[in-house]
């Protein structure tokens, strides 16, 4: 099912409204602003704990999957900590460049200190950037946090060069009944509790619940590629895992 924005039939929403969390956009921005900003000291200390500690070399074997090399100017969207741009910078190389791009300042800070280079504050429907200056877009597990899946995906065909190449991780539901419950279980039951738990920050563990309503709530991923298809990217496909847990989108600026 698709979620079209009341009075734009050309927007598509990424989920409905989650009513238990906030009554407008303006206050599911305001709240992803905050908590966001709160958590951004201990988020990549929660990423890796809720991954075994594989997500980096995941994020690594993902990018080089997806075509990243060496010498590409790439555009981290949502970059949060850094986690996939630091990735990216070790691919890419000296002769690379890798910009990170998030709407939290306290995620733009945290990334910094992880050495990604440059850094600016700002969302992806809204790209500060001229036409057609990227080789790579990546977004690492928040497109269910734009507000707009069109807009955001006209956005990244714009700044990238032709035969620019785009890659989405993300976090799904997935396909059958086992795997499906037992993720259920895991990313809204236990992960919320092991991020407080291990950081003391009440503001990890509803950031946490909240994730996992996002994912379940989300558009499924025929929508998804679709929506990728009509904004204008040619060659669109899903790489999936664990049933589905893990589906990365990609597509290609013809």
């Amino acid at each position: 099912m698709a979620f079209h924005l009341p009075n734009s039939p050309s927007s598509l929403a990424p989920h409905p409204p989650l009513r238990d969390y906030y009554q407008t956009e303006e206050q599911r921005r305001k709240l992803l602003d905050a908590q966001f900003d709160q958590v951004a000291p201990d988020y990549n200390w929660i990423t890796q704990a809720s991954s075994f500690g594989s997500g980096k070399r995941y994020r690594r074997e993902a990018l080089k999957r997806s075509g990243l090399k060496q010498g590409d100017t790439i555009l981290d969207v949502a970059c949060g900590p850094g986690t996939v741009s630091v990735c990216a910078q070790l691919i890419v190389g000296e002769a690379g460049r890798v910009v990170g791009l998030d709407p939290s300042l306290g995620m733009v800070t945290e990334a910094q200190k992880q050495g990604v280079s440059t850094v600016l504050q700002g969302k992806a429907e809204h790209l500060p950037f001229p036409d057609e200056i990227f080789d790579f877009i990546s977004m690492g597990y928040a497109l269910r946090h734009v507000t707009d899946l069109a807009l955001t995906f006209k956005e990244y065909l714009r700044v990238l060069k032709p035969g620019g190449q785009i890659l989405l991780l993300e976090i799904s539901r997935p396909d059958s009944f086992l795997p499906y419950h037992v993720s259920r279980f895991f990313l809204k039951q236990v992960v919320p509790w092991v991020a407080y738990l291990g950081t003391k920050n009440p503001h990890a563990h509803k950031l946490m619940k909240y994730y996992w309503d996002t994912i379940e709530s989300c558009v499924p991923p025929e929508t998804i590629l679709q929506a990728l298809e009509e904004s204008g990217f040619v060659h669109s496909q899903q790489y999936t895992l664990f049933g589905g847990l893990l589906r990365d989108y990609s597509g290609c600026k013809p």
